[in-house]
C-alpha cells in the first residue's frame, strides 16, 4: 500500500507558501503608518493613535454570485475590489474611516496565479479606500468547489469619533437626500440578472450589447465604486450637516434608505432627478422587471446617499451630485417618476 500526503488528497502546501510569495508587495502597498509587523504572523497588528473617544466600526460582507461572471469570464482582477467595496461603504455610512480589511478566500484547487490576481485587486482597493490589508486567509477545500471556482468575503474595521458617530438621532423633516452615481450593478442583484441575461435570454458572457458599447460580461463585471475617498471629505467638511448616509445595497432604496431614518420618518424620492444607467433599463425590459422591484433589488444607478441639512444640499449639487429626495413625516419610502416605470 502506498503512502499519502496531504497533496495526495487535493490540498498543496507549497501552493500555498507562493501564493504568500506572490501577493506580499501587493499587501505591503496598502500599509498604513499603524501597521505592526509583517505578512505572515498568526494576526495583523494595528496601533490606534490619536483619537479622544475613538468608535470602532466594523463590517463584513462577500460578493454572492457575481463570482459566476468572474468564473465565466475567467477574469480575477476586479472582483477583490467588490469584496472591499461592500465592507467599506458599510462603514462608512456612520462616518467612519476604514483603518485595516482582511480577506477570506476559499479555493477547490489552488491556483497561485489566480490567488494573486484576485488578492492584488483586494490591494487596489484597500489603497484607494485609505485602509490597511493587514491579513487574510487562503482556504484550499478540495473537492468542496469546482475547478476554478472559490468563494471571497471580507471583514472592515474603522474608527470615528464617538462625538462625530453619523446615527439616525440626526435626521430631521426637510432634510434632503443626494445621490452618489453607482458604477453599475455593484454586487447585489446577481440571482436575477443571471436568470435574466443568461436563462431568459440566452446569452454568453462574450455576447456584445451595442446599447451599452461592450460585452454583458464585461458590463456586469464592472466593480463596485469605492466611496471613502468622496464621502469621508465631505464628512470633514460639513461635519454635523450631515445627518445620514446610506450605502444602496440588498434591499435597494425601499430597504435600505429607513435603516438611516428615525423612526416615524420616511422619504420622498424624485427618480426623474438622475438618468438611470442602461444597464438597468435594459434588465427591466428582457425581464419585465416591475418598477418597485427594480428598485429593490438594484442600485438603479445611485449607490451611495448623503442625507443633509437643507442648507447645504445646494453646495453639493452638482453634475454627479444628485438632489433625489427630501425626508418626510410618516414611514417607508415613495418613489415618483423616474425611467423604470411600468
Amino acid at each position: 500500500m502506498s503512502q499519502l500526503t496531504y497533496k495526495d488528497s487535493g490540498v498543496d502546501i507549497d501552493a500555498g507558501n507562493e501564493s504568500v510569495r506572490l501577493i506580499k508587495n501587493f499587501v505591503r502597498a496598502t500599509y498604513r503608518h499603524e501597521v505592526l509587523g509583517d505578512l505572515g504572523g498568526f494576526g495583523g497588528l494595528f496601533a490606534l493613535k490619536n483619537y479622544d473617544e475613538p468608535i470602532l466600526v466594523s463590517g463584513t460582507d462577500g460578493v454572492g454570485t457575481k463570482l459566476k461572471i468572474a468564473f465565466m469570464m475567467n477574469k480575477h482582477d476586479t472582483i477583490g475590489q467588490d469584496a472591499v467595496a461592500m465592507c467599506v461603504n458599510d462603514i462608512l455610512v456612520q462616518g467612519a474611516e476604514p483603518l485595516f480589511f482582511l480577506d477570506y478566500l476559499a479555493v477547490g484547487k489552488l491556483n497561485p496565479a489566480q490567488v494573486a490576481e484576485i488578492v492584488r485587486g483586494v490591494a487596489e482597493a484597500c489603497k484607494a479606500s485609505g485602509c490597511a490589508l493587514i491579513g487574510g486567509e487562503t482556504a484550499e477545500m478540495s473537492g468542496f468547489y469546482s475547478a476554478g471556482e472559490y468563494d471571497i468575503a471580507g471583514f472592515a474595521v474603522g474608527v470615528v469619533e464617538k462625538k462625530n458617530l453619523i446615527t439616525p438621532a440626526r435626521v430631521k423633516v426637510g432634510d434632503v437626500l443626494i445621490g452618489l452615481p453607482s458604477s453599475g450593478l455593484h454586487s447585489n442583484g446577481f440571482s436575477l440578472v443571471r436568470k435574466i441575461v443568461f436563462e431568459r435570454m440566452g446569452f454568453t458572457v462574450d455576447e456584445k450589447i451595442s446599447e451599452l458599447g461592450k460585452t454583458i460580461g464585461e458590463e456586469l463585471l464592472t466593480p463596485t465604486r469605492l466611496y471613502p475617498s468622496t464621502c469621508l471629505p465631505l464628512i470633514k467638511k460639513f461635519g454635523e450637516k450631515i445627518h445620514g448616509l446610506v450605502h444602496v445595497t440588498g434591499g435597494g432604496f425601499y430597504d435600505n434608505i429607513p435603516r438611516a431614518l428615525p423612526e416615524g420618518l420616511g422619504a420622498t424620492i424624485d427618480a426623474d432627478s438622475w438618468r438611470v444607467p442602461k444597464i438597468f433599463k435594459l434588465l427591466q425590459e428582457w425581464g419585465d422587471v416591475p418598477s418597485r422591484e427594480m428598485y429593490r433589488t438594484f442600485n438603479c444607478g445611485i449607490g451611495m446617499i448623503l442625507i443633509v441639512d437643507a442648507e447645504i444640499a445646494d453646495d453639493l449639487t452638482n453634475e454627479t451630485f444628485y438632489k433625489i429626495g427630501r425626508v418626510v413625516e410618516g414611514n417607508g419610502v415613495k418613489i415618483f417618476g423616474g425611467e423604470l416605470s411600468d
